[in-house]
C-alpha cells in the first residue's frame, strides 16, 4: 500500500472569497492509490476554540478526491481564517492542500504536501 494513514496541516488559512470570479479558497486533496476504499476522519483546529470533527469522509480505491474547505462537507462550514487540519484514514492515502488567496492584486495559489505521521 502506498501513502501514510495520518496526516497533519498546520497552515489552514482560510480566505475570504473575495469579488468576482475565481473565488478565494483551500481545498484538501485526497488521492488513494490503493485498492481499498478510505474512510477519512477530518479533525478541524482553531486558535481560539476547542476543534471539530466532521463526519466521516470517503475516498474510493484508486480515486482521488477535492474537499474545498469554503464550501459546506456534510453541513459543516469551515469559518474563515487560521485553522490546522488532522486526517486520518482507515487505510494509507496521500494529502496535499492547495489555497487559492485573491485579497491581492495579484492572485497567488500554492499547494503544499502535509506532513505525515
Amino acid at each position: 500500500m502506498h501513502g501514510h494513514t495520518t496526516w497533519f496541516f498546520p497552515d489552514g488559512d482560510l480566505p475570504q472569497r473575495g469579488a468576482g470570479e475565481p473565488h478565494g479558497h483551500e481545498s484538501l486533496v485526497i488521492l488513494n492509490p490503493n485498492a481499498q476504499d478510505s474512510v477519512l476522519t477530518i479533525t478541524v483546529y482553531f486558535p481560539d476554540r476547542e476543534p471539530d470533527v466532521l463526519a466521516p469522509q470517503t475516498v474510493g480505491a484508486q480515486r482521488v478526491r477535492c474537499i474545498r474547505m469554503d464550501e459546506p462537507i456534510d453541513g459543516y462550514q469551515t469559518p474563515f481564517g487560521q485553522y490546522a487540519l488532522k486526517i486520518e484514514a482507515s487505510t494509507p492515502v496521500v494529502c496535499q492542500i492547495g489555497r487559492m488567496d485573491v485579497q491581492q492584486p495579484n492572485l497567488a495559489y500554492y499547494t503544499v504536501m502535509g506532513c505525515p505521521a
